[in-house]
């Protein structure tokens, strides 16, 4: 059997898409479908059927599908949990109720702290207790474990949670609690920190644990669901998973541990970015990805992405950067860092009680969508008010499937903000886009210049359906010399799904001072996660020559409550590698927060281990040369450009007949089925070897 084909998908709040890669030959084709929120699994088979259909490859010819989902993070924000049960060390059952004593926003008198995502009366604790260092100071009490499982088991829930004091330094106790609910639960219904996120932060851990348990039985069920139907559509193709870190993981594995794919799709967009990067020989870029709900931002340097530890999941959080603010639930597992924010093309506009024109986040999402969709949407959106403003052709949004009404976003947007601001709708229109880019520029910003990078080193890499139509705008606010527009770019974050690697993450607590923690110690713990790490990639029949171990180490300074990751290069930890160590250290404080102290002691807090088993990349294909725009040239169109204060005669390109090579000054629109590309006044578009479109002042 020739398994020659490559499939994967990306949900995401408006559209689903599919990309498909012929290994043999190159060739790349894409699928585009409204999503279905009431039930995802109807549009991820619904788009898988519809590119196989069209590219008429029979499903037996599918070597493996990657999938991206929200479902994790949906259940998240809209507090669908599955009933879960919490077990604590006693003395600890309020844990969750305590949460941490911080704010997300210090003055804010009306604050309350997320809702606990287990009820108190299904929370309980265990007569036990260890010591730091993993010692015991009072045993487990199995009888009393058992009559709580008992009461669990009536109360109805569904999963348990387990997080007992220090258990990341000696699991032994979770273990045997574990051990003695899957007597009265399923294996797959008990999920313990010391195997979710065997790290020290007592809260951060019972939260990540405490999550994985509630999504379990959801995605459990959602992927088995898309199994059963692939199996009957008659892909015998592994089903992958993306992580939030960026690699993938089997259906298998992410059944056992979903909490570590909450951040699934927004992270696909970003490895496909880095992925582009290094066809194009760039290491240093920004990517941008706005889709229907949400605009993402995030940063690559020397091509590889930016990696947290710990961010905030939860309705409260989405509006800010990841990190510990106190307003969602944090969780301790690796992700991509990205900022989010609700400004897609479905989110809506509308006019506050002060007479304000606001911009999201909500968004009028898949169903009904924008009002010019005619699918009994009401409120304007950015797609709206593109459309208004001549930057969005009518009769070739998808293209063509969807005729959009350009009358019932006008009077949409006047009726809804114009009329109460006193504005003209032209003039409301561009004030929407001007809004949202404002937002949008904010985010660049925060993931570029708070970081400690100047957004004038990096390109900008525009993708998602609306993407492209805004980058222009948000390079020149940011500087940014050079915008990257790739080819199929509504559908470029499934691309990441296929040029990525398997990976497996692997960590333990050991704080101690750096200069004091023994070689052989050092060495000896890697070592146990490097044999964590092989059976997790045996497991996964990855062979031997493609596997590849990355060691970090969580350093900071003695007093600090913070770390910051520094990569091994050396796994025998001689005392040069060291003293490389410390030295990288003080360097990466002083670009974090701006000073370092090289007199102070630095100490280990965790040590981490990546175990990624290599996959073949697909690589791009290049296009014909063709350097004459005029035969790209479909038609001219009235467009709105605040450069000009009107509208301006513009030339509209079909993205298909641009061939390498070509350039052309803007003004000018370039259109593609899941895309339009906004090239403002005083800048050039010329087109590289693989197509993308690459903007410049």
């Amino acid at each position: 059997m020739n398994t020659n084909h490559r499939l994967g998908v990306d949900i995401g709040g408006t559209f689903t898409d599919a990309t498909l890669i012929d290994t043999d030959t190159g060739e790349v084709r894409i699928a585009k479908v409204s999503s279905t929120p009431d039930d995802p699994s109807r549009g991820f088979l619904e788009a898988v059927t519809r590119i196989l259909d069209e590219a008429n490859v029979a499903p037996q010819n599918l070597g493996y599908a990657v999938h991206a989902t929200t479902v994790a993070t949906n259940a998240i924000i809209e507090d669908k949990l599955a009933p879960t049960g919490f077990l604590a060390t006693e003395g600890f059952r309020d844990l969750l109720e305590i949460q941490r004593q911080i704010r997300a926003s210090i003055y804010d008198v009306h604050f309350n702290k997320p809702t606990p995502l287990v009820p108190r009366d299904t929370c309980f604790g265990v007569p036990e207790r260890l010591d730091a260092g993993g010692n015991v100071i009072e045993p487990l009490d199995e009888e009393a474990v058992r009559r709580i499982a008992a009461q669990l088991q009536e109360a109805g829930v569904e999963s348990v949670a387990v997080c007992l004091l220090h258990a990341y330094t000696n699991p032994a106790h979770e273990k045997r609690v574990g051990e003695i609910l899957r007597e009265t639960f399923p294996e797959n219904a008990v999920s313990l920190s010391s195997e979710v996120a065997p790290e020290f932060r007592e809260y951060f851990r019972a939260s990540t644990t405490v999550i994985n348990a509630g999504i379990r039985p959801l995605v459990g069920r959602y992927l088995a669901r898309i199994e059963s139907r692939l199996s009957e559509m008659g892909v015998n193709a592994s089903l992958l998973l993306m992580q939030s870190s960026g690699g993938v993981y089997t259906s298998e594995t992410g059944k056992e541990k979903p909490v570590y794919m909450v951040e699934s799709g927004p992270a696909a967009g970003v490895i496909a970015a880095g992925y582009l990067g290094s066809q194009l020989g760039r290491g240093d870029l920004l990517s941008f990805d706005m889709g229907g709900t949400t605009a993402k931002a995030g940063l690559i340097q020397n091509g590889a992405p930016h990696i947290t530890k710990e961010y905030e999941v939860g309705a409260a959080a989405t509006a800010s950067d990841h990190g510990a603010k106190g307003g969602g639930y944090p969780l301790r597992t690796p992700v991509i860092d990205l900022l989010e924010i609700g400004a897609g093309g479905g989110s809506i506009a509308w006019v506050d009680t002060g007479d304000v024109l606001r911009v999201g986040p909500q968004s009028a999402g898949a169903d009904p969508g924008p009002v010019c969709y005619a699918a009994g949407g009401r409120e304007p959106t950015i797609t709206d008010a593109n459309l208004v403003l001549g930057r969005i052709d009518p009769e070739y949004f998808l293209g063509g499937e969807i005729s959009l009404d350009v009358d019932a976003a006008r009077s949409a947007i006047e009726e809804r903000c114009g009329r109460p601001l006193g504005m003209d709708v032209v003039d409301v229109a561009h004030g929407i886009v001007e809004i949202a880019n404002a937002a949008m520029a904010g985010a660049l910003r925060r993931i570029s210049i708070q970081r400690g990078f100047d957004p004038r080193d990096f390109a900008l890499v525009a993708f998602g359906g609306a993407g492209p139509l805004h980058a222009n705008r948000l390079a020149a606010e940011l500087e940014i010399p050079t915008v990257i527009v790739p080819r199929s770019p509504g559908t470029f974050s499934a691309m990441g799904l296929l040029a990525t690697d398997l990976k497996h993450e692997f960590s333990t607590t050991s704080i101690e001072r750096l200069d004091n923690l023994g070689t052989e110690v050092l060495a000896s713990t890697f070592e146990t996660l490097g044999q964590q790490g092989r059976r997790a990639l045996e497991r996964d029949r990855v062979p031997a020559n493609d596997m590849r171990f990355e060691r970090v180490l969580d350093l900071r300074y003695v007093g600090q409550s913070y770390d910051l990751a520094i990569s091994v290069h050396d796994a025998a930890f001689s005392p040069t590698e060291r003293t490389r160590l410390a030295e990288a250290f003080h360097h990466e404080h002083e670009r974090v927060y701006g000073f370092n102290a090289p007199g102070e002691p630095i100490e280990v807090v965790t040590l981490r281990l990546s175990a990624t088993g290599e996959i073949t990349k697909p690589s791009l294909r290049k296009v014909e040369k063709h350097s004459d725009p005029d035969a790209a040239r479909k038609s001219e169109r009235e467009i709105y450009f605040a450069e000009k204060g009107d509208f301006v005669r513009t030339p509209v390109l079909d993205r298909y007949k641009l061939g390498a090579d070509c350039r052309f000054e803007g003004p000018a629109v370039v259109q593609e089925m899941d895309s339009t590309t906004l090239v403002h006044p005083g800048y050039t578009a010329h087109v590289d070897s693989f197509g993308n479109l690459l903007i410049e002042s």
